[in-house]
């Protein structure tokens, strides 16, 4: 963009969240139920609170309905207000730990997660100002950092969970680590951990970073085919499906579908409107058939079919709804795919769906979480 105040102007409208209300949840020590692959079904979720940062944890029944189970102090601090990215909660690939930012002490946090519940066992710098989103994948995991000029740092994991910086792997974002943050919304590995992908709120940018012995090098930055990249997440086949809010304007959020991979990015189906208002986070069904995305203007959830060489079909526009002024954020999908969970950051709640095998939506009910509440990882 031409402009990065104006652009900084409107990007202000597509984070929707600025305050909360509800009291936090009280804990509870409950036993949990264990998923297909052995670990606890639980739904996860942090208060981002500026005066302690915590986890707030959900057992999950097999008909998908949450209780609270406990709350859980990170060590660390929150920002007290809305992080505007996707992957501040993330477990790792096995679900034995949880990773979590905080975003007002510059920091990350890590847990074992056990069938008592987590444990804290690692606090560390995040590498930068502001950690928002957090990518896991074998014994590797990168942060977003989205204060200052912004930029990536990568860890590596040991055996007992802690983190160790990888050296040479911190990198700058689109601006070449100078002047004011492009306001990105995420990182992730790609399926094979062959490079990293983070999106650029204000300059509409994609940037891919290559890994080399999972040291990342300089990023290779793309245009996005829509305003405002936002979420994203790779379908079973590798094709990176990117969400655009388009600064907010009301109805005009759409989805994109690119081929990617280490140093090119090829549009697959550009810009496919979802008739909603801010469209922001995005996760894919288990099978690999279906996008969701949430529109955070509109209190709904869309569903895009996936074909198998990566276009995408709006299929319902509101298959899934959370109320008017939900404002429905970030989402997840339990291990076996059977329920969709998303935090509502105005509703202050958790709203659950079954998926249909057709990719259309069941609600289930909700449940309440402290105001202000970031992310969302589950089991």
């Amino acid at each position: 963009m031409n402009s990065f105040r104006s652009a900084a102007h409107l990007g202000s409208r597509i984070i929707l969240v600025a305050m909360f209300l509800l009291p936090l949840l009280a804990g509870f020590a409950t036993p949990v139920a264990a998923d297909d692959h052995g670990g606890p079904r639980s739904v996860y979720t942090i208060t981002n609170a500026s005066d302690g940062n915590e986890v707030v944890v959900f057992k999950r029944e097999g008909n998908g309905s949450l209780s609270p189970r406990e709350t859980v102090s990170t060590g660390g601090l929150g920002s007290g207000a809305s992080l505007g990215s996707q992957g501040a909660v993330t477990l790792s690939e096995n679900g034995r730990q949880l990773f979590v930012v905080n975003a007002g002490s510059n920091q990350i946090s890590v847990f074992s997660v056990r069938e008592g519940g987590l444990n804290l066992i690692d606090v560390v710098d995040s590498g930068g100002e502001m950690p928002i989103s957090l990518t896991v994948q074998s014994r590797f995991l990168y942060a977003l950092n989205a204060g200052g000029s912004g930029n990536i740092t990568g860890f590596r994991i040991r055996d007992n969970g802690k983190l160790v910086p990888l050296n040479g792997s911190t990198q700058p974002l689109s601006n070449g680590g100078t002047g004011d943050s492009p306001q990105p919304a995420q990182i992730s590995f790609s399926p094979g951990g062959d490079f990293l992908v983070v999106t650029e709120k204000m300059t509409n940018l994609i940037d891919l970073y290559e890994l080399t012995g999972w040291i990342a090098g300089p990023p290779v930055t793309f245009p996005s085919a829509g305003v405002t990249p936002f979420g994203f997440a790779f379908d079973t086949r590798g094709h990176l499906i990117v969400s655009e809010a388009f600064m907010g304007e009301p109805g005009a959020s759409t989805l994109s579908s690119y081929k990617a991979d280490d140093d090119e990015l090829e549009v697959i189906s550009p810009a496919v409107a979802t008739t909603q208002t801010a469209a922001c986070w995005v996760v894919i069904s288990k099978n690999g058939r279906f996008a969701y995305d949430t529109n955070t203007g509109s209190g709904s959830i869309s569903t895009f079919a996936i074909r198998k060489d990566g276009t995408l079909t709006l299929l319902d526009p509101q298959s899934g709804l959370t109320g008017e002024g939900s404002m429905p954020i970030d989402m997840a999908l339990s291990s076996d795919g059977k329920f969709l969970f998303a935090l509502g950051a105005g509703s202050s709640a958790v709203h659950v769906f079954r998926t249909r095998a057709n990719g259309g939506l069941i609600p289930l009910g909700e449940v309440s979480v402290p105001a202000g509440s970031q992310g969302l990882a589950a089991r």
